[in-house]
């Protein structure tokens, strides 16, 4: 878990959206915004993943999906729902197939705005989900490093 702050990865998975906010997440990789500049990484593996960010209304067929991929993230992980659709289930949130936005699901820690959600919008929200994952990493650690931690290993002269 070193160097998440320098080095964070993202999955990206689009739920059932018209794809204005997959383009705009896509663009973020472009020349023009450079978000790898800032060392983040787009995975295709939930269980290299930090961030897993969340395009498009939940549906039937993409709950379980987004659920499976969350439960495969390791810990700390970070859940963005980018655009209105993720937020709310936005303009097709009234549709007999939608079953709202992302924090139907599973919890979701930050949310980013717009329909389609603009670039700049989308790497603030990986900024900020960015000091998110450093504060659960050291909470993990402080927890991990507590004496009252439960030791997995057995003690000497043991067999």
């Amino acid at each position: 878990m070193r160097g998440l702050k320098e080095s964070p990865w993202i999955i990206h998975y689009d739920a059932s959206s018209c794809n204005g906010c997959d383009i705009e997440t896509l663009a973020c990789l472009t020349p023009l915004f450079d978000v790898e500049r800032l060392g983040v990484v787009n995975t295709g593996n939930p269980k290299h993943a930090d961030i897993f960010l969340v395009t498009g209304a939940v549906n039937e067929q993409s709950r379980s999906v987004i659920c499976n991929i969350w439960d495969q993230m390791p810990e700390p992980k970070v859940a963005i729902a980018v655009g209105a659709c993720a937020s709310s289930g936005g303009i097709f949130r009234d549709c007999y197939n939608i079953h709202g936005g992302v924090d139907s699901i599973i919890p979701v820690d930050i949310y980013v705005p717009g329909c389609a959600a603009r670039p700049e919008a989308i790497i603030d929200g990986v900024v900020k989900a960015l000091e998110l994952l450093v504060e659960r990493q050291r909470k993990l650690r402080e927890i991990r490093d507590s004496p009252t931690a439960i030791q997995t290993t057995a003690p000497q002269g043991s067999v």
